[in-house]
């Protein structure tokens, strides 16, 4: 991705792939244990030990042995995928090549029992995640959206809208751009349409608004449905209908799809994506360093403009900056 004097590129490795949006939870994971230790006066460091069950139930994800598999192929690319990046430093600008995290380990019993796990943050991520000022809250209904473009639409949200009264509107054309999917741009504006009809992101409201030929998107905050009660109930009320009926329709065969229960899609998925061999035999260039937003949540790329400052009221947090 190359805009004015800006270029992001990013690298996978043929072996493990390109880091995903659904490999970042365990970012935003390690940023709320951080600022939960800094809220609770303890001392942190970037060295993160944990054990593989406590993660995935924080993230909300089943624990079983392939999601164990699941998280350590996760792991492996967030360390093997590469982003260079050019950065301004006053006058002057440099260049700067980085990944998600420095290393991981694995440790087990002589019996192959896994008795933890622990990575090592980049200096970068750390030092953003204690800087509060990089730091954003996010609903944890967050984890619980199943599209990579939903997610990284969230991320979008939460940064410009914010909790402005009217919120924020983008041009379609240049949130294409910007999310550095690689889907056409009739088809990424119609994945927002969708989106807008189903109205899945927590805590805001999207609407899709035209002006002179152009198509616009519209962020609205509005107030979570996970708030409190401020009055309490003073009695239970009936409906008054006598009986239980039938509406007389018959069965459909139109069924919703079940919720995905990985963390990390499967790569037997047959869908071009960013994370098999053909599409990391060469550089690509994304919009964004973060998780990026692509056509397909199982082909998203995580990409270089680093993870939205993100830290969800429960605790789980992600650091960095949207474009």
């Amino acid at each position: 991705y190359k805009a004015a004097d800006i270029e992001v590129q990013v690298f996978g490795m043929p072996e493990h792939g390109m880091a995903t949006i659904w490999d970042a939870d365990v970012l935003i994971w390690a940023a709320s244990q951080i600022v939960a230790a800094e809220n609770n006066g303890l001392t942190t460091s970037r060295f993160v030990r944990f054990t593989p069950y406590h993660l995935l139930r924080a993230i909300g994800r089943p624990t079983g042995n392939h999601q164990y598999r699941l998280l350590k192929a996760a792991l492996a690319r967030l360390q093997s995928t590469v982003i260079a990046t050019t950065i301004r430093n006053g006058p002057h600008w440099r260049r700067r090549q980085f990944s998600w995290i420095n290393e991981w380990e694995e440790m087990t019993t002589r019996a192959g029992r896994v008795e933890g796990m622990e990575f090592v943050l980049p200096e970068w991520f750390y030092n953003s995640v204690i800087d509060r000022s990089l730091v954003l809250t996010i609903d944890p209904a967050y984890f619980r959206l199943t599209g990579g473009i939903e997610r990284w639409l969230y991320r979008v949200a939460r940064k410009h809208a914010g909790h402005q009264r009217h919120g924020w509107i983008f041009e379609v054309a240049h949130l294409h751009k910007k999310s550095g999917s690689l889907a056409r741009p009739s088809d990424f504006a119609l994945d927002l349409r969708r989106i807008a009809a189903r109205q899945p992101l927590p805590g805001y409201r999207l609407r899709i608004e035209r002006e002179d030929g152009r198509e616009l998107l519209r962020i609205r905050p509005e107030k979570l449905s996970t708030g409190t009660v401020d009055n309490p109930v003073n009695a239970i009320g009936r409906s008054g209908a006598r009986g239980i009926g039938t509406s007389g329709a018959p069965l459909s065969a139109d069924q919703a799809h079940e919720p995905q229960l990985t963390l990390w899609p499967e790569t037997r998925n047959p869908t071009a994506n960013l994370s098999n061999r053909e599409s990391n035999s060469f550089s690509l260039t994304r919009a964004q360093a973060k998780p990026g937003a692509g056509s397909c949540p199982k082909g998203r790329a995580m990409t270089a403009a680093g993870l939205d400052a993100l830290r969800p009221r429960s605790p789980q947090h992600i650091t960095g900056d949207e474009q």
